[in-house]
């Protein structure tokens, strides 16, 4: 394909989208990229108009994670490009593929105090892999494609392409390049062999495993090796799922601010098997506070320098080749594990607890435990951060990898309704849960007007208590008292109705599981107003001291 003499940039950089495949663009017009969203009107790529730049920033955010290629966003200069920062910078640190489009002044005024210019690449550079400015035409071509590798390479993350406003209509040079993915190495056969030595040396042995094992496709391998070698695993947040729940030798989730059930898994272990781990998420300080147990690492990239996480032995490549070479090497692991086993038996019997508790408001472990049953295998819930992210994440079963979806690199509030856009965007079959709290509901529920006019159609669950239940929780657990926490909402059915939604409202524990059956099931957006009972944050703190000083 070649530029003709009179397409310009814009026009340009609308073909390098479409040959990098891209189908959606979220974002917002301004002044100043009115000429790249005239080259999108004859573009096939649909570009979704969104209510704030935050919004479309998270959307391309999860899209990015879940459709196996980059999530596109866009906005116009300064305030807009600040406002696209949040979701970009969360995808950098959760690793999903990103790309944002910025425009930006005009050359002839970049170099001075001018209207609404803002260093922009000295801005979006600490949140991002890679930040490219166009600044004349002929590097075009060239800028797109390393943006669009660089933000899918292991690690993958965000990058960010500036436009200024001159540049974007002068005529365009090239085409757009070829599109290549680089591929993982073959693990080294002398790493595989002394891994192998150090698990069969080693007397408790287990596995951490992260999302880089989702990203390379690795969880039915990791579900191998744990089979062969008979050896215990625990994911981290955004892991969940990459090992199934209800597998023997899982022992669930690590990442609560308390010692968890989970951790008592390691409390024991001599040898830490780290696969796909990233260290952004947990840190190895958690799990190995004294440096003194073995570590080997399995990724497709190299380890994190840490104090607490010093290889014993680091294994770079496919970690499906990895872990399947590690398993035909190492003996199998036999013995009992007294506090794998009772790990495994606390978290089910915690379970067990919430899903017969018919008190009201209800229990965090109740809503999880109604979330658990209503939604299949393949259905996917965004867990938006605060009090009950801790509650999903701990207790929420997945047999899927991607299938819960939570901010924990960036840990940031209000990702999960935008973000269930770009979910059934990217898995237009999957049922999509946004699971949220009242607080992080009303920062970004304008986005609701872009799902209804898009025609884009998922279930938000609201946890409301009228506070930000998570601060109020490390608040009491530091002070034994908290304060500044406490606001008031809307009516959620009224704001419901005014978008043309649904809106329900639970009043009883035995509504909510058939509440969230029709949602899901219905061919329209509903909002679902659950009163949660967080007095269980304490007591859930409290029980787990107890235990971990009686072990």
């Amino acid at each position: 394909m070649t530029a003709t003499s009179t397409m310009n940039v814009s026009q340009l950089l609308v073909r390098c989208l479409e040959n990098e495949g891209v189908e959606y663009i979220f974002g917002i017009p301004g002044e100043e990229n009115i000429h790249l969203l005239d080259a999108l009107i004859d573009s096939k790529i649909r570009f979704l108009t969104v209510r704030h730049e935050q919004g479309a920033s998270f959307m391309a955010d999860i899209y990015g994670c879940l459709a196996g290629k980059v999530g596109v966003c866009l906005s116009t200069l300064g305030p807009g490009a600040i406002n696209l920062a949040l979701g970009t910078a969360d995808a950098q640190l959760d690793s999903h593929p990103v790309v944002a489009l910025i425009a930006q002044a005009g050359l002839d005024r970049s170099f001075k105090e001018s209207h609404q210019v803002v260093d922009l690449e000295a801005f979006f550079r600490p949140i991002t892999k890679w930040v490219g400015t166009i600044s004349q035409p002929e590097a075009t071509t060239e800028i797109v494609r390393k943006a669009f590798k660089l933000a899918q390479t292991e690690r993958p993350g965000a990058t960010a392409v500036i436009l200024p406003e001159d540049v974007a209509v002068e005529r365009g040079c090239g085409a757009p390049l070829t599109v290549n993915r680089p591929r993982d190495t073959a693990p080294s056969a002398s790493q595989i062999t002394r891994a192998a030595t150090l698990l069969d040396e080693a007397a408790r042995p287990m596995v951490i495993a992260g999302p880089g094992t989702a990203r390379d496709h690795a969880s039915a391998a990791l579900v191998r090796f744990s089979e062969a070698l008979n050896l215990p695993v625990v994911t981290t947040f955004s892991g969940k799922g990459v090992f199934p729940d209800n597998h023997p030798n899982c022992l669930g989730t690590v990442g609560f601010m308390a010692h968890d059930y989970a951790n008592f898994g390691f409390d024991e272990a001599d040898l830490v098997v780290a696969v796909g781990y990233d260290l952004v998420e947990y840190s190895p300080a958690r799990w190995n506070p004294d440096g003194d147990k073995k570590i080997i690492h399995i990724h497709r990239t190299t380890a994190e320098v840490d104090a607490n996480y010093e290889l014993s032995v680091g294994i770079q490549g496919s970690i499906a080749e990895s872990l399947d070479a590690l398993a035909a090497h190492a003996e199998p692991h036999r013995g009992a594990r007294p506090a794998v086993t009772l790990a495994r038996e606390l978290r089910q019997a915690e379970i067990d607890r919430g899903k017969d508790d018919n008190s009201f408001p209800l229990k965090p472990q109740r809503i999880v435990a109604d979330i658990r049953a209503a939604m299949g295998e393949d259905d996917i819930v965004l867990a938006d951060t605060g009090a009950q992210k801790m509650w999903m994440a701990r207790l929420y079963d997945c047999y899927q990898p991607n299938t819960c979806l939570i901010s924990n690199g960036l840990a940031t509030m209000a990702f999960s309704l935008p973000g269930a856009i770009g979910a059934k965007l990217a898995r237009p079959d999957c049922k999509v849960l946004a699971s949220m709290g009242d607080g992080s509901f009303l920062m970004n529920s304008q986005e609701l007007e872009t799902a209804v006019r898009e025609k884009i159609h998922f279930v938000v669950l609201v946890w409301t208590d009228g506070k930000y239940g998570l601060i109020e929780w490390k608040q009491e657990m530091e002070f034994g008292r908290s304060a500044f926490v406490s606001f008031t909402n809307p009516d959620l059915m009224m704001q419901a109705q005014s978008y043309g939604l649904e809106g329900v409202r639970i009043t009883a524990a035995d509504q909510l599981y058939p509440a969230l059956c029709r949602a899901l099931e219905a061919s329209t957006i509903t909002i679902i107003e659950c009163p949660v009972d967080y007095s269980e944050n304490i007591k859930l703190t409290e029980r787990l001291g107890a235990l971990t000083d009686a072990l």
